[in-house]
């Protein structure tokens, strides 16, 4: 890594902080439309707006922070990625009992505007993702997966349309749960180099 490319913690906490507040504000605005229209996807997906607005709080407090500490922070951010994964979960279950589709054109508009915010926030994280260890690494990788689904949710939105069916929303609530849960072990396997990192640091020795 060249000078040309370190990052300040100061920079790095302020890039954080940004993210965090766009992420607040799309939570709200998604949130509203989701119990609007009765949209599973958009309502798992809004959570997972208030999550990736925690993980980059808590990056913001964590900077600075020896190694050991960050990887129990890094492990903690790990279980915080699989909360929008259960309620995604939960709310395909509760619609599969009544399978109602719901408005095409603001599940279009709101998930497309989820796809701004999140690839704004995905390039603002990625000139950093480096330099926070599992905590930076952490709000890279959730800001990407993000973007991949707001665009499922808007190609779901189109299939929607086509079969009047509320059934696309509970598959892709499926989907949701599953990048989440990647993106909740990568976070984890990062936290634990990070962890070993920080036994070797100490003089440990690794192979207990």
């Amino acid at each position: 890594m060249t000078a040309s490319e370190l990052v300040e913690p100061g920079r790095l906490r302020r890039v954080v902080l940004v993210v965090a507040a766009l992420n607040l504000a799309y939570a709200v605005v998604e949130a509203g439309v989701a119990l609007t229209i009765g949209s599973v996807s958009l309502l798992a997906d809004s959570v997972d707006f208030v999550e990736d607005t925690a993980v980059n709080l808590l990056i913001a407090l964590a900077l600075g922070w020896p190694l050991a500490r960050r990887a129990v922070v890094g492990h903690v951010l790990a279980g915080i990625i699989l909360v929008p994964a259960v309620v995604a979960a939960w709310q395909a279950v509760v619609k599969a009992f009544d399978p109602v589709a719901p408005d095409v054109t603001l599940l279009l508009v709101t998930a497309a505007g989820a796809a701004v915010v999140n690839t704004v926030c995905a390039l603002l994280l990625v000139r950093v993702r480096h330099h926070g260890g599992s905590l930076s690494g952490a709000a890279f990788l959730s800001a990407r997966n993000d973007v991949a689904v707001n665009v499922a949710i808007m190609a779901m939105a189109l299939v929607t349309a086509w079969t009047g069916s509320g059934w696309p929303a509970i598959v892709l609530g499926c989907v949701i749960v599953l990048v989440s849960s990647r993106a909740a072990w990568e976070v984890w396997e990062l936290a634990g180099e990070e962890r070993l990192a920080a036994r070797a640091l100490a003089g440990e020795d690794l192979d207990d």
